[in-house]
């Protein structure tokens, strides 16, 4: 299909989903979900594996639900011009944003002004203002928009235009990357900063330059192969550097092991009957690890690992119970609503939690969370990402662990 013939779609899609603003989110059937390395025949992941020295996106999306793998002209589209033409309202299947503030107890319809959240990523999403809108539109959320002065997309450089070549796997990231900042803290505004290639280097120079836009905290959603101690790219105090943990079970990766980084695991996030609302495991993919390289930072506590331990904290993560993302720009046959999982969606949850604290300028990368040891966090103490010598790395239990860090928000106050 035509990219032409994709944004016309696209179009009149945002235009039929406006009308249906349920906040409601559908049930998701079960998969092969992943699991300490492995992924299930309905579970893709948007990036692949990357070239030797680059960093890989970390979202994974449903092929089974959603926008899925359509042929020809179905999918979202038809799906809900059928159920307008039978008089019922659609929602997207997968989490909506009033499920997740919900879960984690968010003032996002009262905080976050003033604050700004970067997505830094590789390549140009070429749709990423117009998916943006139709997401927010879906949800009744504020515009966020160029003109309004919410949104900006600018290259690694920080400068507008110019973008590097097209991408459909990390479009797909972008558009995860941009709907979970608007699911979170849509008072925030948004700064898309785009590298010219998933190499560490130039994802390094994007991450300096949203922090001289002035981004008060910056989420990475990829990552790759430890190769050494520190990276001055992500060392920006006065600003939260938040990085997802990773999609392979146990085993430290950079950017998420760096010291000045806090790194993101993942989790399952189920509707229970508890006074919460919701419980929460360990997802089976969420990265953890002692790093081989980075000293243990002077706020870390925990007994077991003598180097720096990751992660820090967490939140959803699982695909099977996964979050609804709209993205136009198919890759590999998915486009429209499709829903996610990976690390890819609980960094940028958790740098939005970060802006609705709105205390970025006075946070040591994730000492705050480790002093806060759980207080004001939902312990996740079930679940497991693999097999390790030191069990807390990649077994849940009370209080830290590897794949959860210190738990999930339970509001701001951990931030």
């Amino acid at each position: 299909m035509k990219i032409s013939t994709l944004r016309a779609l696209a179009v009149a899609s945002i235009v039929a989903l406006a009308a249906c603003s349920s906040q409601g989110s559908s049930s998701l059937p079960a998969t092969n979900a992943p699991g300490a390395g492995s992924m299930g025949s309905n579970v893709e992941s948007s990036c692949g594996t990357p070239a030797p020295g680059d960093a890989a996106c970390l979202a994974l999306f449903r092929t089974d639900v959603g926008g899925g793998r359509p042929s020809g002209y179905h999918g979202v589209y038809q799906g809900a011009e059928q159920a307008q033409s039978a008089g019922r309202r659609v929602a997207p299947a997968g989490y909506a944003p009033s499920d997740l503030q919900s879960a984690y107890k968010l003032p996002s319809s009262s905080a976050g002004s003033g604050q700004t959240v970067a997505i830094v990523d590789a390549y140009d999403d070429p749709n990423a203002e117009i998916d943006l809108s139709a997401y927010r539109s879906q949800y009744g959320l504020v515009a966020c928009t160029t003109a309004n002065g919410c949104f900006k997309k600018v290259n690694q450089n920080g400068v507008r235009g110019s973008y590097p070549r097209k991408n459909g796997g990390w479009s797909q990231e972008i558009s995860l990357d941009l709907d979970m900042v608007s699911a979170t803290c849509p008072r925030c505004h948004i700064l898309l900063v785009e590298a010219s290639s998933p190499s560490f280097g130039n994802l390094g120079i994007a991450v300096n330059a949203a922090v001289r836009l002035g981004a008060n905290v910056v989420s990475n959603s990829y990552g790759g192969s430890e190769s050494g101690g520190s990276n001055a790219a992500y060392d920006h105090p006065g600003h939260v550097i938040t990085a997802s943990a990773g999609d392979n079970g146990t085993g430290a990766q950079q950017p998420a092991s760096y010291a000045t980084v806090v790194a993101v695991g993942g989790t399952s996030l189920t509707r229970s009957s508890t006074s919460r609302g919701w419980s929460e495991t360990v997802w089976g993919g969420s990265g953890s690890g002692c790093s081989a390289y980075v000293s243990k930072p002077s706020w870390q506590h925990d007994a077991g690992c003598t180097a720096r331990s990751e992660a820090d904290t967490s939140a959803i993560a699982d695909p099977d119970t996964g979050v609804a993302v709209y993205d136009s720009f198919a890759y590999g046959g998915a486009s429209g609503w499709l829903v996610f999982g990976g690390t890819s969606v609980s960094s940028p949850i958790v740098a939005s939690v970060y802006a609705l604290a709105g205390n970025a300028a006075s946070q040591t990368f994730a000492s705050g969370i480790w002093k806060d040891a759980g207080t004001h966090t939902f312990d996740v103490t079930s679940g497991s990402n693999g097999t390790c010598a030191i069990s807390y790395v990649c077994n849940a239990r009370r209080g830290y662990d590897g794949p959860t860090g210190w738990g999930t928000p339970d509001g701001t106050r951990a931030f």
